[in-house]
């Protein structure tokens, strides 16, 4: 069986095809790392359970991007040292420096298990704040017989992210829905919000949607009642929308 499980933010656990994957881990406790928007310290919320439980069988973890709301200290601390990472070009570098000797620099594909992985480009935002963020992936899950899922990372719906959703017909698309902002570019959008969510879903009109990043930083202005708000009061059909709790997992 195909699951997803949301930890806290945008780490999940997935498992498909065979293999337990962990995605974009932060491990830290409540307010271990800087506030991004000026109110607290990061994360906002702890963890729901032990890292022990996180870390129990994962096979493969897959990181979008070095922010530290996707791949914090505590979890360069804790992950085993020989544990498989696959991450974005130019990231390989600075996982390595905390000692990890298995980094894979994924530029297309790579197949593990049956189980085959593309990267998949995008844009942290629009807008003058977007040549700030730095670069960002998702990535594709495909095996024969298991739903294609499509981890869209810190990504906005534009020509690139539509383009992976042409390309793969995803099934799932995991999006990154928390409206985040940082200070003195407000305006300016870094994550999808309520409203590009729905225009997620509008475009992939055949995928369910999970919809994570929520809940868990202070600079997020999406929370899962106000993105359950706008779907209900859209004319997309709500049960294609699923909404996880911190440690809730949604079998696919």
């Amino acid at each position: 069986m195909t699951t997803i499980q949301l930890i806290r933010n945008a780490t999940i656990k997935i498992q498909y095809g065979g293999l337990t994957i962990l995605v974009d881990p932060v491990l830290g406790k409540k307010g271990s790392f800087e506030s991004y928007g000026g109110i607290q310290n990061n994360p906002i919320v702890d963890l729901p359970f032990s890292i022990d439980e996180v870390l129990n069988h994962v096979d493969l973890v897959l990181i979008t991007h070095l922010h530290k709301d996707h791949f914090d200290d505590k979890a360069r601390e804790v992950l085993h040292k020989d544990i498989p990472i696959i991450c974005q070009s130019g990231d390989i570098e600075n996982i390595e420096e905390s000692g990890f000797i298995q980094v894979d620099q994924l530029e297309a594909s790579t197949e593990i298990k049956g189980v085959r992985i593309t990267r998949t480009d995008g844009n942290h935002g629009r807008g003058p704040i977007e040549k700030f963020m730095g670069n960002v992936s998702g990535f594709v899950l495909q095996k024969k017989n298991q739903p294609t899922i499509y981890i869209m990372g810190d990504c906005i719906l534009n020509d690139i992210t539509k383009a992976a959703i042409d390309q793969f017909q995803p099934d799932v698309i995991v999006t990154n829905s928390g409206g985040a902002f940082i200070p003195g570019y407000e305006q300016d959008l870094i994550l999808l919000n309520e409203k590009e969510t729905l225009e997620v879903a509008n475009y992939a009109s055949s995928s369910k949607i999970v919809s994570v990043h929520l809940e868990a930083l202070d600079h997020c202005t999406v929370s899962r009642a106000s993105l359950k708000r706008s779907v209900l009061l859209s004319k997309v059909n709500s049960e294609r929308f699923l909404i996880p709790m911190d440690g809730e997992t949604l079998a696919l």
